[in-house]
């Protein structure tokens, strides 16, 4: 891995643990249309490709998300005034996290969240965890026409930053973030505790594994000065 100047931070399952808030709003739907309510460690696993996604699965109880159209727009209509109503109640940043992100900082290194979760929920949960000015911006799932794992959000934040992507590390948890990263040319690091669609954390091919965000910004530190 050549110099890094920008660091490309994932939200749900990096940063955040979201999944109580989600499980919370899905669970009031599912209690509005009379269907059985889903369990956090379940809705977990449908965390990753948009809330839309998410939603589709929790409906069917499958990853494929299989459901009638009609239901999902029910669904979906309902899901908008329950997640702003839940969102941040109980999302909490990871151990690591917030020591991370500020040592990262402290390096001088540029910083974006690159999310799938859509800009208005993207930005409240930022800034009720005092995340909102750590980052420069925040490219969401609703700012591009494809969302990871298409390479599209991670060519547009290097872009916004003015640094190639080589020189911009992503930072994820799942699949969606190593595919997204791999297709933009930008080296990926995960984390091992956050949402990988129900596969094993040892399955992602990555160029590191970091246990939390604190000891990402550590190894940024130790490559910056030769010491790898």
């Amino acid at each position: 891995m050549g110099p890094i100047r920008a660091v490309l931070v994932d939200l749900d399952g990096t940063l955040l643990d979201t999944v109580a808030d989600l499980a919370a709003a899905i669970n009031r739907v599912h209690a509005e249309l009379g269907l059985p309510a889903r369990d956090p460690t379940l809705i977990a696993t449908y965390v990753g490709k948009g809330l839309p996604t998410m939603v589709r699965r929790a409906l069917a109880g499958t990853l494929e998300g299989d459901v009638d159209e009609a239901l999902f727009q029910r669904a979906w209509k309902l899901f908008d005034g329950h997640y702003a109503a839940e969102s941040g109640r109980q999302a909490k940043p990871y151990p690591g996290a917030r020591e991370g992100i500020a040592r990262m900082r402290a390096q001088g290194l540029r910083l974006a969240c690159v999310t799938n979760k859509s800009e208005r929920f993207t930005l409240e949960l930022l800034r009720d965890t005092n995340f909102l000015d750590a980052f420069e911006f925040a490219i969401c799932g609703d700012q591009v026409a494809r969302k990871k794992p298409d390479p599209a959000p991670c060519l547009l934040a290097c872009e916004r930053l003015g640094v190639p992507p080589a020189e911009a590390l992503v930072i994820g948890d799942s699949e969606n973030d190593v595919q997204a990263a791999r297709a933009a040319g930008c080296p990926v690091w995960c984390v091992p505790y956050g949402y990988n669609e129900g596969r094993p954390f040892e399955s992602l091919a990555c160029d590191r594994t970091v246990a939390t965000l604190a000891e990402a910004a550590q190894f940024l530190e130790a490559c910056a000065s030769g010491d790898r």
